[in-house]
């Protein structure tokens, strides 16, 4: 088993920077792939951005592309989101989430999910 506790979520104005955290807890916590989703109102869950265990793969959606970094610290057990030039559509609820193949993050196939912290950009 895979807890994942997310934090750093928060109002900022649009083209701001905030950092969100996944911390990991559990015996192989830092074997799995890890990933960002986020859910708007009204709208589907979507794929953010994946990293594969050993921070070597990394995939991004189109529409993060060039702002969002994913990073992850094994030796902390931590996944990052670092979220620049935010727009007021970047607004949802950011969810971690861990699985075995970075592959599967990016299909949403995931084991383990947060609980999520809700970003919110405002114009």
């Amino acid at each position: 088993q895979v807890q994942l506790v997310e934090s750093g979520g928060g109002l900022v104005q649009a083209g701001g920077s905030l950092r969100l955290s996944c911390a990991a807890s559990g015996r192989t916590s830092s074997t799995y792939a890890m990933g960002w989703f986020r859910q708007a109102p009204g709208k589907e869950r979507e794929f953010v951005a994946g990293i594969s265990w050993n921070g070597i793969a990394k995939n991004y959606a189109d529409s993060v592309k060039g702002r969002f970094t994913i990073s992850r610290d094994n030796a902390k057990n931590t996944a990052y989101l670092q979220m620049n030039s935010l727009k007021p559509e970047d607004t949802a609820v950011y969810f971690c989430a861990a699985d075995g193949s970075i592959a599967t993050i990016q299909r949403g196939g995931c084991d383990y999910w947060g609980q999520g912290t809700q970003v919110t950009v405002s114009s």
